[in-house]
């Protein structure tokens, strides 16, 4: 009867310290720090993204059906899968990227690379200034060298990256979320990522989600607490491209701890019945 108690008495403590409560892995959670406009709306804070070194571009100048651009830019009529295309009907679209790729290999050999200098080469334009720009930036000054060469309104420039590329980098219990991902869109959430990789197990810390972002003058390294409603006025909280999202465990589950109520009330009775058997064993000695 005294091994019981004591067996209780030690269990206890045990388990309230090792139990995830819902405290632990709900989302956005209410705080009184959360910014709102006078609608009662969360302003957006999407950074804008600058275009860093060894990033890869997709361009594509679109014009008219009977233009001559693809004669312009030789290096870009070429056949389908070679190094883009050149229609010469339709459209008249004139690509310098990877108008049809089937995955990063593609839009790496065929895409605009941004080399070390910051540059991007484009035959029958020559090199434009692309680390630290705007995508809006770059593609006005390809669209004036296009004007200087081509009917102006006849032709339109189109530049992309090749969607928004992130990491997303966890424990051996996070390794069916980890790895490289992509989404072909412009704007994305950290809980949209989340949400479109199956979401969080109960091991990963959501009060210390670590991000380093690339940025033109180096990687800046920011934690953010998910279960904080406010970290939607975090500029962190929108997703960039080249974006590597760390998930942590939380100590109380790296030694298999905390994972949900019956694992934990196993453990601890597995440990604590171990401890005073060995006590017992050594007592009679």
């Amino acid at each position: 009867m005294k091994i019981n108690k004591l067996l209780l008495f030690f269990i206890l403590p045990f388990l309230l310290y090792s139990c995830t409560t819902t405290k632990d892995v709900r989302y956005m959670q209410p705080n009184e720090n959360l910014v709102i406009d006078g609608e009662g709306l969360v302003p957006y804070n999407i950074p804008i993204y600058r275009v860093t070194k060894n990033d890869m571009l997709n361009l594509n100048i679109v014009t008219t059906p009977k233009g001559d651009a693809a004669q312009f830019y030789s290096m870009l009529n070429a056949p389908s899968g070679i190094g883009g295309t050149a229609t010469g009907a339709g459209s008249g679209s004139v690509q310098g990227g990877s108008g049809s790729q089937s995955g990063n290999s593609n839009f790496y050999f065929s895409g605009l690379k941004v080399d070390s200098k910051g540059d991007v080469n484009i035959m029958g334009i020559g090199f434009v200034k692309a680390e630290g720009r705007t995508i809006e930036d770059i593609t006005q000054e390809i669209q004036t060298r296009v004007n200087e060469n081509f009917v102006e309104g006849k032709s339109e420039v189109r530049l992309n990256t090749d969607g928004i590329t992130y990491y997303i980098l966890g424990d051996v219990e996070t390794v069916e979320i980890s790895g490289e991902k992509k989404a072909h869109k412009n704007t994305l959430t950290i809980t949209e990522a989340i949400a479109s990789n199956g979401g969080l197990n109960r091991t990963v810390d959501r009060t210390n989600i670590v991000i380093h972002r690339k940025l033109p003058e180096g990687i800046k390294i920011a934690k953010i607490d998910l279960t904080r409603e406010d970290v939607m006025n975090s500029p962190y909280y929108w997703v960039q491209n080249g974006d590597e999202i760390f998930l942590n465990t939380r100590s109380k589950n790296l030694n298999g701890l905390g994972k949900d109520p019956i694992q934990t009330l196993t453990t601890g009775v597995s440990v604590i019945t171990t401890a005073i058997s060995i006590y017992l064993i050594l007592t009679r000695l």
